[in-house]
């Protein structure tokens, strides 16, 4: 099979843009230029590469060409950039799946160490769901709680990141105080990241109360998650990261004395012989370390 790198790197744009369009802007050509050499990918490849849905998705196929197109694109860019004798040559692209609360805290703090000739493309996704984006292809690494290497990853443990139950105190007095703990939780809203955020219902489910009970506010964005809680909306569970000085001013409590949820973090990465992601690697581990449990 022979392969060309402007194919590779259509491939790539499709997926990582969602649209034919939008991936033809980002290559500075036409959504013609862009279909044909898809089309041209998929016939030397003799498999379909990619649904025509919105946005775009790789087939099982388009996920294996699409890790080598990554690779392929990274190493090149490597090379021109050693190569090159022009100081405004361009910098080297990682895409980087994060969750949430790291984005928040400690990890954009690591990413600007090793921002010299690298660009990085983060995909923000719950803790439990970037490996996937690893797995398909999307991503060349990954701070995660999957501690279950992809395949053709390495795996560095972070630390544990800790979370507490935590509520406004004047919330606490209108839907907790002087009622059992467990009924209370019944009625008492509460504050979810999104659809696929397990840790209120896990705590639920501790205190014998079903997840689908209370009621329940979707807040999707770390900042704006912790302001829902200070404000009062409904209680969250909230990492240590973020409340170690909120709790202390008294600006928010935790519901139970000493209980907690950890959730221990990892960085996955391709293994592929990258400078860029080795200084990117090396710098969120660093950081990673200093700030997690």
């Amino acid at each position: 099979m022979s392969l060309d790198l402007a194919q590779l790197r259509a491939l790539a744009a499709v997926v990582t843009e969602g649209s034919f369009d939008a991936a033809a802007r980002s290559l500075h050509v036409t959504p013609s230029a862009v279909s044909q050499r898809i089309k041209a990918l998929e016939s030397a490849a003799g498999r379909t590469l990619v649904r025509r849905t919105r946005p775009v998705a790789a087939t099982e196929a388009g996920t294996r060409m699409l890790r080598l197109a990554r690779d392929v694109d990274l190493l090149v860019s490597e090379a021109q950039a050693s190569l090159s004798t022009d100081p405004d040559a361009g910098p080297v692209r990682v895409p980087i799946a994060v969750n949430a609360d790291s984005l928040a805290t400690w990890v954009l703090p690591a990413l600007a160490e090793a921002a010299d000739g690298v660009v990085v493309d983060l995909h923000r996704a719950d803790q439990d769901r970037t490996a996937g984006l690893l797995r398909d292809g999307v991503v060349m690494a990954a701070v995660t709680s999957d501690r279950a290497p992809v395949q053709g990853c390495s795996v560095t443990r972070l630390g544990t990141m800790r979370y507490r139950p935590c509520a406004a105190p004047g919330f606490v007095a209108r839907h907790l105080d002087g009622r059992p703990f467990g009924r209370a939780l019944r009625s008492a809203p509460v504050v979810v990241f999104d659809r696929t955020d397990r840790l209120q219902d896990d705590y639920l489910t501790r205190h014998a109360v079903r997840p689908g009970d209370p009621p329940r506010h979707h807040v999707p964005g770390s900042d704006e998650f912790l302001a829902a809680v200070r404000l009062g909306l409904g209680w969250g569970m909230l990492p240590d990261l973020q409340t170690e000085a909120l709790r202390a001013a008294g600006d928010v409590v935790v519901l139970e004395p000493g209980a907690s949820d950890d959730v221990e973090l990892v960085w996955q990465r391709w293994r592929l012989p990258s400078e860029a992601l080795d200084r990117v690697t090396a710098s969120v581990v660093r950081h990673g370390r200093a700030a997690l449990a």
